[in-house]
């Protein structure tokens, strides 16, 4: 069985995957101006990429015995799609912070589960991070 320390940082993580999916889908509504067709499609692909974390950390906190926050951690929207971007990266850099430590934490508990499944997560988040790192280069 999981340690609640385990269960805790699952927790933080699906937090903050709540947190994304509805602060890139709500930036997804929000983008204006000249580059806004294509950081809207990128705000778009990501919430869903996000919700679909959620559900799998979720997942493995119910079957860990715990029980999955359905409270995001604090939404941040920025009103140019520079800030946006700028707080998403910045979101993204927390996430690998955080899903790195989650998955040493497994790692040293014997979890091998959670520690693969969040080095797939882990994954998807280092891409989410090059792509707001790149179209900020362009703005």
């Amino acid at each position: 069985m999981a340690s609640k320390k385990l269960i805790d940082m699952l927790n933080m993580a699906a937090a903050r995957e709540i947190q994304v999916s509805i602060q890139y889908i709500w930036q997804h509504i929000m983008c204006r101006g000249m580059d806004s067709e294509i950081a809207s499609k990128v705000f778009e692909e990501f919430a869903i990429a996000e919700m679909k974390h959620y559900e799998k950390i979720a997942e493995r906190i119910d079957y860990l015995g715990g029980n999955p926050t359905t409270k995001p951690t604090e939404i941040k929207y920025g009103d140019t799609i520079n800030e946006m971007l700028e707080i998403d990266k910045l979101a993204e850099e927390e996430a690998i912070k955080l899903y790195r430590q989650i998955i040493e934490t497994a790692e040293s508990e014997k979890d091998y589960t959670t520690k693969v499944l969040f080095e797939g997560i882990l994954k998807d988040e280092e891409g989410h991070h090059y792509k707001f790192s790149t179209l900020l280069e362009k703005g």
